[in-house]
């Protein structure tokens, strides 16, 4: 595979990765502020199986194509701007986990409720509180990674 196909199949797969967190995390937080369990157990289903299929297969994809680029082209692995790209990837992928688990308990709550036609228990709130909060280091986390990835500082 040639240097230049691994480097554009790598930046579509963090468009993805990115894209689809960024994506998710718009339709879950809109979902949410509708307070419409029929919208919140499907948006919320949907999400899941989003982070699944898109953001769990390139959150693998990219540290691997991201190694063999750096191998490629020759770049010793204990440059400032790689060694902290990896670092601010493991700690973004630390905040997804807990999240993606959190986003399936809501998933759960708001379709018990919808079936039950009860009110979302208040587990459900707390456990949004805890995915917006590790919504936003691992947001920020990326944006230092694309910058890192861009200028590449010493």
């Amino acid at each position: 595979m040639s240097y230049l196909f691994l480097k554009m199949l790598h930046i579509l797969s963090s468009t993805l990765l990115f894209g689809t967190g960024l994506g998710s995390a718009y339709y879950a937080w809109r979902a949410w502020r509708s307070r419409n369990l029929e919208v919140i157990a499907a948006t919320f289903r949907h999400l899941v199986t989003a982070d699944w299929l898109f953001i769990a297969t390139t959150a693998i994809f990219q540290p691997l194509s991201g190694l063999w680029l750096a191998h490629m082209a020759g770049w010793p692995l204990n440059q400032f701007w790689l060694l902290a790209s990896v670092v601010l990837y493991v700690f973004a992928g630390a905040c997804w986990l807990p999240v993606v688990w959190l986003q399936i308990r809501v998933r759960d709550l708001a379709e018990q409720a919808r079936q039950n036609a009860q009110p979302l228990d208040a587990r459900a709130y707390f456990y949004m509180k805890w995915w917006f909060a590790l919504g936003w280091p691992a947001f920020i986390a990326f944006m230092v990674i694309f910058w890192m990835m861009v200028g590449k500082p010493l």
